[in-house]
């Protein structure tokens, strides 16, 4: 009597471990069946489902790599915009310096020019303004072509039209403040008046 006892539980023990080791086994295995061919289909199922898998598997590779390399690149030319652009804020404040250089410059009278006792002051003007042109170009910063040229609502911004039969309508005649780009740019717009045909 004791003897059955102490075997009861191993016995359990033994079933649970093969009912373990038995799952995931597909039915028809588990009873014993020996198909020869519904095991073999059974294995090819299995392969196709890892096959699938390893596929899925692949393009989720290759789609993470793709998506790091697009975020690189972005990155990239974040930092490469980073530093061509980062002198905009302080350009855009130094032209209006460039502006009254330019206006000092255009109102000195003709005469004054030849007078011995400004030529110093006036060359020191305009030495001023070649070292700021200078400085300009060093970084980028490039004036806009406007008097003569159409008017490209990119670069140019009309502030009143002028008749006239010189030139074609459209054509710049007058330049009111210079425009300038930074690398490809827009830094300020040139101000401009714009040809139309007399009434």
């Amino acid at each position: 009597m004791n003897n059955e006892n102490t075997n009861e539980p191993q016995e359990t023990a033994v079933d649970d471990e093969v009912a373990r080791e038995m799952e995931g086994v597909p039915e028809h295995l588990r009873e014993g069946a020996d198909d020869g061919e519904a095991a073999e289909e059974a294995l090819e199922d299995a392969l196709a489902s890892l096959r699938g898998d390893l596929e899925a598997a692949k393009q989720d590779v290759l789609y993470a790599r793709a998506e790091t390399q697009n975020v690189r690149r972005r990155m990239e030319k974040d930092v490469q915009d980073a530093r061509n652009y980062a002198a905009t804020g302080f350009a855009r404040d130094v032209l209006s310096v460039a502006d009254n250089l330019a206006r000092a410059l255009d109102a000195i009278p003709a005469e004054q020019r030849e007078d011995e006792k400004l030529k110093g002051f006036i060359a020191g003007i305009e030495a001023t303004q070649r070292e700021l042109d200078k400085v300009f170009t060093h970084n980028g910063i490039t004036r806009i072509a406007a008097k003569g040229m159409p008017l490209d609502p990119n670069q140019h911004q009309a502030m009143m039209e002028i008749p006239t039969d010189d030139v074609e309508p459209g054509t710049i005649v007058q330049e009111m403040q210079a425009g300038y780009m930074i690398k490809d740019r827009l830094l300020r717009p040139a101000m401009v008046g714009v040809a139309k045909k007399p009434d």
